[in-house]
């Protein structure tokens, strides 16, 4: 799809938001759910300033500094909803380790905002929810993608290739079995994890020219090899967009999808906002 076809594309989608619906796509960030990759900082927001003074548990709140109230937070680049940037696996080029190439020196602040805005191709992998093994991923082959675009048509550069898996029913409060989100599959190797596209998959998109992938789960990177897919596709200039949500909501094709992520410098991801906006009829 052209620069002039995306934009005719985009203003069909916003003369249809009156009568349509926007669909948030993003996880919500709270310390009691599993928004943060298991081996990273946990998500944390802290009370800096309340409108009184309180004490008692589990903190104080200190109003001396004004009637107004306002927190810090602990955020990891990959928290929540987020876009990698190819610095997370590519390393600079003149570092002289393996995979180095240009593409590390590309970092969040320098992502362009054009590749994550587009038209949404939403394959449904539903079906394939836990058919792997205790710390595995079931892995979405080319056929399934192929068998999308029969009836669906042919996947375009442009597109936005979100994969439904489905996953998100696991990002739930720790109490009540988020663990089952990262934990269980990527530490304690105890359950199955998130459906993802293999690398065969990964390199079908390529050849369609797809750019900029998402999905409902953890990472693009399964279980069993985070590295691989990553090297893979972020070594080729791809982007990936994880922990997303609602996908379900969206249909095949015909939503536009929307993601604008922090603009950090040096980021080798950074934290966004996404959504979709499917029109009326």
């Amino acid at each position: 799809m052209s620069t002039t076809e995306s934009h005719a594309a985009l203003a069909a989608m916003l003369a249809g938001v009156a009568n349509g619906e926007i669909v948030d796509l993003t996880v919500t960030l709270a310390e009691h759910l599993p928004a943060a990759w298991p081996a990273h900082m946990p998500f944390q927001r802290k009370v800096y300033s309340w409108f009184e003074t309180r004490h008692g548990a589990p903190q104080d709140t200190q109003g001396w500094r004004g009637p107004y109230h306002t927190g810090w937070v602990t955020l990891d680049e990959h928290c929540g909803t987020h876009v990698d940037a190819p610095s997370h696996f590519i390393p600079p080029p003149d570092s002289g380790l393996p995979n180095a190439s240009p593409l590390g020196a590309i970092g969040g602040a320098d992502l362009d905002l054009r590749d994550l805005v587009g038209p949404a191709a939403v394959i449904d992998v539903t079906d394939m929810f836990e058919q792997a093994g205790p710390g595995e991923s079931p892995l979405v082959g080319p056929e399934r993608i192929e068998a999308w675009e029969a009836e669906h048509g042919r996947l375009q550069p442009h597109d936005i290739v979100l994969f439904a898996t489905g996953w998100d029913r696991h990002y739930v409060p720790m109490a009540e079995g988020g663990a089952a989100y990262a934990v269980d599959p990527v530490v304690h190797r105890s359950a199955p994890g998130w459906t993802t596209p293999g690398v065969p998959a990964l390199q079908l998109l390529r050849d369609r020219g797809v750019k900029t992938i998402g999905l409902d789960g953890a990472s693009v990177g399964a279980c069993q090899d985070l590295l691989t897919p990553h090297v893979f596709g972020l070594g080729h200039g791809m982007i990936y967009i994880e922990l997303l949500t609602n996908l379900g909501k969206l249909p095949p094709r015909g939503a536009f999808f929307a993601c604008l992520p922090l603009k950090i410098a040096g980021a080798s991801a950074c934290p966004a906002r996404a959504m979709a906006i499917v029109p009326g009829t």
